[in-house]
This record gives structure tokens, sequence and C-alpha cells, in this order.
């Protein structure tokens, strides 16, 4: 009792060392700008209870000319280097009464001054009096103490809490700043209850907030998009047991991020769900024309994604073009019927039975102009594109994020009559980022026809050396207000093998 008595005597005295303005002989700077502090202090103290500050004032020996010692810790506050100070000097340190999140940042001072007997001491507190508050605060305090390994005792409860009960962990995590290292830990846990397509969701939301530059719909990315996602997610992918999900999942959840998952496995994944409902699809009264030679196997085999050389469009893009072109609603079944085979490799159980489109490997874009490259004239045009069919035209207008665009499945001419069709169309993308905002226009006077400027109808969208065109002649729908556009770049591609 008399021994606390005199031992609370010293630490009263030493703090008074510690307020007194005449013998300090160290200056120490604490924080950044605009936040920055300068405390006073005794070399002979700090040298003695900071591991880290001896350092340094061992590579600053004491000039006898009155100069003052100067130390700079611009990586702790200065309201929590004056509580580390004063437990420098006095040996006093009342944990109950700071919040919790001051007490983790006396933590990490402590640490960065090496005041080994501090950390052990509030790792303890913290282990016994705020468990509550660490596992609603998880995620800042796993960033926290995993950053070196000086907090073995706390980086032990935290893996002991995520083995133990690793839903709630998983479902309290801030993902936006949640590290790769814990997320990790939390997918590959053999306790995890979470259902596959939950964990799937929140290590795709982690994906994104980790890539902010994202567009939030899957079906807007571009190829570098997806290369972006995959690069994030690619260490995640193996943990993750696809097979176990429902058709609908699979369908819905994963199918618009197909890109990413590595091709084997998406075909492993096509054949399992395609065998899963194959009865349902034999005693469909649509399977008949859908499901022909190659089988639906063979087709899922051999697909690949497909691709577009396009400096404007990307392949959502070039997509969504195809299947409005095998959605036309005045083209004849059997018009239609030589495309069926060529449909199956983006397809869902759900696609087959809607009759949904979409195309294969088969499915090939050939760049046959590109203005900035060949040239903008009606000239170069007729030299590269006359005799070409199946082939549509992309133009980016100048100065702005709209596509215009066109398809023609006859032959362009330069001299000739009028040519009937009935699948031709026009549309526009009002933001070239924004698949969904668009205007698809089908033709409704049958004819389409090239003359010396490059036409769709008579003069609906025609070209003329990098000036566009557009009226409402031929076409059902308006596709934009104004009449004419500067080009700043456009493309005319021939769809092969359809």
């Amino acid at each position: 009792m008399i021994f606390d008595k005199l031992l609370q005597n010293l630490s009263k005295n030493l703090l008074e060392i510690l307020n007194d303005d005449e013998y300090y002989d160290v200056n120490i700077e604490v924080g950044n700008d605009p936040y920055v502090k300068i405390f006073r202090a005794h070399r002979v103290i700090l040298y003695y209870r900071s591991p880290y500050l001896r350092r340094v004032l061992s590579t600053n020996k004491k000039k006898n000319d009155g100069t003052l010692t100067h130390i700079k810790l611009p990586n702790i506050l200065p309201e929590i280097f004056q509580i580390i100070l004063r437990y420098i000097y006095g040996g006093i340190l009342t944990l109950n009464e700071y919040n919790t999140s001051d007490i983790i940042k006396i933590l990490v001072a402590a640490n960065e001054l090496s005041i080994q007997e501090l950390i052990i001491h509030i790792q303890s507190f913290l282990i016994e009096n705020k468990s509550e508050w660490m596992e609603l605060n998880f995620n800042d305090v796993y960033h926290t103490i995993f950053e070196n390994n000086s907090f073995s005792e706390l980086q032990n409860y935290c893996n002991d809490l995520i083995s133990k009960d690793p839903d709630n962990i998983f479902k309290s995590l801030d993902l936006s700043s949640t590290s790769e290292n814990l997320l990790a830990k939390l997918v590959q846990n053999d306790n995890l209850q979470m259902s596959e397509i939950q964990v799937w969701e929140r290590v795709a939301k982690w994906g994104h907030a980790q890539n902010p530059e994202l567009p939030s719909d899957p079906t807007n990315f571009s190829k570098e998009d997806f290369n972006t996602l995959k690069n994030s997610l690619q260490h995640f992918i193996p943990f993750i047991n696809f097979y176990n999900l429902t058709s609908k999942e699979f369908s819905d959840i994963i199918l618009p991020h197909k890109k990413i998952l590595p091709k084997e496995l998406y075909k492993n994944l096509l054949k399992h769900f395609l065998n899963s409902n194959n009865q349902s699809i034999k005693n469909s009264e649509s399977s008949p024309s859908i499901i022909s030679s190659p089988s639906i196997i063979e087709v899922v085999e051999n697909a690949e994604e497909v691709n577009i050389d396009s400096n404007i469009i990307t392949f959502q893009h070039s997509e969504l073009i195809l299947k409005w072109i095998m959605n036309n609603p005045n083209s004849s079944t059997a018009n239609n019927s030589k495309y069926i085979t060529s449909i199956l490799s983006k397809f869902t159980y759900k696609d087959i039975k809607d009759k949904s489109t979409s195309f294969t490997a088969n499915t090939t874009f050939k760049l046959l102009l590109r203005g900035t490259r060949d040239g903008f004239t009606s000239e170069k045009f007729h030299e590269i594109c006359d005799d070409q069919s199946h082939t549509f035209m992309i133009i980016k207008v100048k100065d702005s994020n709209e596509i215009l665009g066109g398809y023609n499945p006859i032959a362009w001419k330069s001299v000739g009559n009028y040519s009937n069709t009935k699948d031709s169309f026009i549309f526009s993308f009002k933001d070239d980022n924004n698949i969904e905002n668009h205007i698809l226009s089908r033709v409704k006077v049958w004819y389409n026809y090239l003359a010396k400027r490059n036409k769709f109808g008579i003069g609906d969208i025609h070209l003329d050396n990098g000036v566009g065109y557009y009226s409402q002649l031929y076409y059902e729908k308006s596709i934009r207000k104004t009449s004419s556009f500067e080009i700043e770049e456009y493309e005319v591609f021939q769809i092969l093998e359809i």
C-alpha cells in the first residue's frame, strides 16, 4: 500500500516535469499540415521509455550550445501523442476514459514508438472489454491490426471470429474498404453458411467497389471493363461453387458477368445447367425449331465470345444489333431459319424456350471500312463496300457521345435501281456508354439503295465527305432531332457465317 502511494507520487512528480518549461531539451513536431503541434520533452526520459525515440535520439547527439533536438512524428495525431506522452512520463493510462476508436489509435501510436508493454496492455483491454464494438467495426479493426505483425493477440482474436462466425462478419462488412485478404479468408471459410449466390454477389460488389469507374450495369461494360473486374476477382473465382446455383441464378446473375469467368469453367457451367434442364428442353414445344444439328452441347463446347474490332462500339452494342437483325417481325420464318444454328453461345435455358437469340464464334464481324483509315469519300465507300451484303454501318457523331447506324442485308450498289428488303433498319445510341438508351427504327417502305452518297432509304441517313444528313422518310421512327452532323469516325462491318 505504501509502495503504491510512493509510485503515485513519483508519477505525479514526473508529470510535473513534463509541464515544466525550464529544463526541456527536445522539441517534438507531431502531425501533418494543417494540424501540427509542438511538444516539449526531455531527452533522458524519452531515451529510456521509447525504443523508437532512443534510436532517433542516438542519431541526434546532444550539443553543448543549448540547441534543442528536433523530432518529427507526422504519422501520429497530436491529441493521441499527448496521451502517449503522459504515459511515457507518468506510467498511467486509464483506457476507460477514451472511446474505442481512440484506443485503436493509441495502440497504433504505441506501436510506432515501440512501447511494447503498452501494446500488450491495450490488446488485452480491447479483447476483454470492447469485443462487441470490434465485431460491429470489424472491417476497420481488421485493416488496422493486419498492417503489421505487432498485434498478434488481436490478429488471433479476429481470425477466431472469422472462423466461428463468418456469416455475420461477411454481412457487416463495408465492401468499399474491405481488404482482399479479409474477403479471401471469408470466401474460403468452411463454416460459411451463406448461399453461393450471396457469396458471389458480395464478391462482385467488392470488385465494383475497388473499381468505381466501372459502369454499374455489366451489360454496359467494354472489353477493358471486363478485364479490369476479372483481374480484381480472379483469386476468388476458384472458391465459389457455381454448380450449387439454381438455373435462374446462373441465368440472371452470373451470365451478365460471364466474360470474367475462365472459359473452361464457363463452358462446363453451361453444360451443367443445360443437362440439368434437359428433360424440360425436350418437352418444350419450341425446342424442335431451335435444337438442331449441331447439338446444344456441341455448340457450347465450341462457343467463344463475340468480338468486334471497332473504335466506336463495344461487343455489347454488336450483340444488340445482331438481336435486332434476328428478331425482325417483318422477316419470314424461312428467312430466319438459316440463322438458328448459330445462336447458342450466350443462351440460357429460358432463352431457348423463349426463342431468344444470340451468336456463337461462328458469327464474325469483318471490318470492311474505317473512315480514319480509308477515308470518308463516297468513292472509297463504294470501292470497298459495293457487292457486299449483310453489313452494318456505325457512325460516331463529332463532339458528342451519339452513335448512329444502320443495317443493310442486301448488297450495296452505286448504280442501278432501288432494291427491296424488309430487313433493313437504322438506329441511334444517345450515349455510347449506355446501350439501353437507344432508338431502333425499322424500314416501312421496303427498298434500300446506295447511290453516289452512302444512304439508307432515299435519304434517311446519308454521308458525304465527313458530313452526315438525317431526315425521317422511309423508316418508322425518328432517331435524332437535328438533320446535319459532322462525322468523327465511321465503320462498316460485314456479318459472316450467319
